[in-house]
C-alpha cells in the first residue's frame, strides 16, 4: 500500500515509521524537506521524504499530521491533489482563530471529502518510533477504520464511529494537561491539583456531550488513556508548557493546549455551557 503522511514533525515521522514497518511504502511530505530524527532509529528505506505535494495524488490513503496552527493552510495546498483517498486526521487540537476542530476544517476546505476519520490515543512519538507498545482509538466510517488498521498494524487499534468525541478528547486532554502542568507548580497541594483536574475534565465532557459525542468515548484510549499520559508526565509538551508558564517562562515548541483551551472556552460559549474552571485557569496563566 502507498501511504501519504502530511507533516514530518515528531508525530508525523513516528507514524511514517510505523506504517513503513507494517509494510507500506510511505511518502512523508515535509514543507522544508526535514524530518524528526529519533536517537537510535534509522529511517526505513520504504519512506521517501518529499516537499512535492503532487506525489500525494498516487497514495492510497493520507495521514494528516500537520500542527493545528497550520492545518487549514496545509489542507488548502493539498486539496488539489486529493483523489478521494481515505483520510486519517492525526492532529489533536482546535484552530485558535475559529475554535474549529480539524474535521470541521476538512469539511470546509475539502467539501467533497467524506471518507475521513480521527486517530487519537496515548502516544508519545519517540516511543512509537522505538516500537514500544501502545494503542489508539480510530474513529470514522468502517472503510477508514479498516484501512487505518491495516496501515498502522504495529499499533493496537480500538475502532469507533464517534469522530467528534475522539476530537474533543484530543483537544480536551491538551488543555487539561496544560492546566495540570501549571498546577504541579502553582497549586497549594495535591488535593487542589486533583480537584481542578477533575472539574476541568468534567467541563470537557460536558462540551463533548453537548456536541453529540458518546460518553463511552471519554473512557476509551482517546479519552482517559490519553488524558492519563499527557496530564501526568513532564514528557508531555502540554504538561511541560504549563510548568514553564507557572515558572514565568515561555513554553518550548508548539504547545497545542494553549490553543485548545481557548477553543474549548469559545465552543462552550457557543453552546451556552459554563466552564468556570477552564476560564479561571486561562486567566491565571494569562493566556488571554
Amino acid at each position: 500500500m502507498n501511504v501519504g503522511v502530511i507533516g514530518a514533525g515528531a508525530w508525523g515521522t513516528a507514524l511514517a515509521i510505523c506504517a513503513a514497518r507494517g509494510g507500506s511504502d510511505v511518502i512523508l511530505w515535509s514543507y522544508d524537506g526535514e524530518y524528526k530524527q529519533f536517537d537510535g532509529i534509522e529511517l526505513p528505506e520504504n519512506i521517501q521524504i518529499s516537499r512535492d505535494m503532487a506525489k500525494l495524488s498516487a497514495c492510497d490513503a493520507w495521514l494528516i499530521v500537520t500542527p493545528g496552527a497550520f492545518f487549514r493552510e496545509t489542507i488548502r495546498s493539498a486539496c488539489q491533489y486529493y483523489k478521494n483517498q481515505p483520510i486519517i486526521i492525526c492532529t489533536k487540537g482546535a484552530e485558535l482563530a475559529t475554535g474549529d476542530f480539524m474535521s470541521e476544517i476538512i469539511r470546509t476546505e475539502m467539501p467533497g471529502a467524506t471518507n475521513f476519520g480521527v486517530l487519537s490515543g496515548p502516544q508519545f512519538a519517540a516511543e512509537v518510533a522505538h516500537n514500544i507498545p501502545t494503542g489508539s482509538t480510530l474513529a470514522g466510517p468502517q472503510s477508514v477504520v479498516e484501512i487505518g488498521t491495516q496501515i498502522l498494524s504495529m499499533l493496537y487499534i480500538n475502532p469507533s464511529s464517534d469522530v467528534i468525541g475522539a476530537e474533543i478528547c484530543g483537544v480536551g486532554k491538551n488543555a487539561v494537561a496544560l492546566i495540570c502542568g501549571y498546577n504541579s507548580v502553582a497549586a497549594a497541594g495535591e488535593n487542589e491539583r486533583a480537584m481542578i483536574f477533575t472539574r476541568a475534565w468534567n467541563e470537557v465532557v460536558e462540551i463533548g456531550m453537548a456536541s453529540g459525542a458518546q460518553m463511552r468515548t471519554f473512557l476509551d484510549l482517546c479519552g482517559i488513556g490519553d488524558l492519563f499520559l499527557s496530564a501526568t508526565s513532564e514528557t508531555s509538551r502540554n504538561f511541560a508548557g504549563g510548568m514553564a508558564i507557572a515558572h514565568g517562562n515561555a513554553p518550548v515548541g508548539t504547545v497545542e493546549g494553549i490553543f485548545a483551551l481557548s477553543g474549548l472556552i469559545q465552543r462552550a460559549k457557543n453552546l451556552n455551557i459554563e466552564t468556570p474552571v477552564l476560564i479561571e485557569m486561562q486567566q491565571k496563566m494569562r493566556l488571554k
